[in-house]
């Protein structure tokens, strides 16, 4: 083999492992992305759950009214 094509190989071979890299360090940073919104997601997941059951909690039993008691939509 040429001294030539064996310098080649070599800075090809070069390339290759520092895109490896690169996209080694990229995988890393974005499972470290994933892995902060999935907390963050359960954390919003907690407090809509809380959120509703406040609301719930605070509206009056819909069943209870008659239409007596409800105000017309002009009210």
């Amino acid at each position: 083999m040429p001294q030539n094509a064996d310098v080649m190989d070599r800075e090809s071979l070069e390339q290759v492992q520092s895109k490896i890299a690169y996209l080694e360090h990229a995988v890393a940073e974005l499972s470290d992305v994933v892995f902060r919104q999935h907390k963050e997601f359960e954390v919003l997941e907690l407090q809509l759950k809380a959120l509703r059951e406040r609301l719930d909690s605070a509206r009056p039993d819909e069943a209870a009214r008659t239409p007596e008691q409800e105000r017309p939509p002009h009210y």
